[in-house]
């Protein structure tokens, strides 16, 4: 059961791998108002869910502090992001957004239940290091100047850990009320988009296609799978596996076009595969155990 669920939180991370692809192919939409449409599209399986089972309308009845962790998550998550990137250079930002996957296999070892051993801290770091070399291809420069950025993108990285560790604090929570979430989230971001950003449409179906499928995809279904799996999955494992999304992300524009192989790219994937193997030992293990 627990590796069930962890290979479909791992699924996740998979569609998040075509975040970049997708984005860039929606054309020059603004981020808010890209979120408001993506996150609603997103919401669109759980309504039709909920109209064909109304009784399932209940998971939203939930405490107070769980919809406080669940949008402040999901909308918490994109604000903070976006505030990062409009304040520091994206390699920079990117990098220090990206700490929460070793976040989560460090904060996990305050969960009930959990064990954090040495393998899990070492597959995390190899995962950071592998993405480091991704993200800052031509380098790192921090400069004091872009100090809000890197203060909101630190903000957003443990954001997004606070929200997938507390989500296992939540295991009992149908993971239906990640409708709610996505809907919540869609209305903030409106807000948002109407008061910072001016109105931008897709120009060509191909536009609108990929916005779509933003909102099916890596800013829809991903969001339901990775409830389901840091609730009832190996958190450590797809906390340090999570780092195969940039990784993919890179792999994903490379077959399309927009990039290409080298030494980097190919050392940063065996840094990023060894880390989340080296984090799985466990269950690796434990598979070769079960009888055939």
């Amino acid at each position: 059961m627990k590796t069930k669920a962890t290979l479909i939180g791992f699924t996740a991370i998979l569609m998040w791998s075509f975040l970049a692809l997708m984005t860039a192919a929606s054309g020059t939409m603004p981020p808010f108002q890209l979120s408001a449409i993506t996150f609603a599209i997103g919401s669109l399986p759980g309504i039709g869910l909920f109209v064909a089972r109304p009784e399932r309308l209940r998971a939203l009845r939930q405490p107070p502090k769980v919809w406080l962790a669940g949008v402040g998550g999901l909308f918490g998550y994109h604000f903070l992001y976006f505030t990062a990137l409009r304040n520091a250079p994206a390699v920079e930002a990117g990098l220090i957004a990206y700490l929460w996957p070793l976040l989560i296999v460090v904060g996990s070892a305050l969960l009930p239940g959990e064990k954090l051993g040495w393998h899990h801290i070492v597959g995390a770091l190899c995962g950071l290091v592998g993405t480091a070399l991704i993200i800052g291809k031509n380098g790192f420069a921090f400069d004091p100047a872009y100090s809000l950025g890197y203060f909101t993108a630190l903000l957003c990285a443990f954001t997004w850990a606070a929200y997938s560790l507390v989500s296992r604090k939540f295991d009992k929570v149908s993971t239906d009320v990640v409708t709610g979430f996505c809907l919540a989230t869609s209305v903030l971001s409106l807000i948002c988009h109407l008061a910072l950003e001016a109105t931008v449409w897709p120009d060509t179906t191909a536009q609108w296609a990929a916005v779509v499928g933003l909102g099916i995809f890596p800013v829809g279904l991903a969001f339901y799978v990775w409830d389901y799996g840091v609730k009832n999955g190996d958190i450590q494992i797809l906390g340090a596996s999570s780092y195969a999304a940039p990784l993919l992300s890179t792999l994903v524009l490379v077959l399309s076009g927009f990039g290409e192989l080298s030494v980097r790219i190919g050392l940063s994937c065996l840094l990023i595969t060894g880390g989340a193997m080296l984090a799985a030992r466990d269950m690796i293990l434990r598979s070769k155990e079960r009888p055939t």
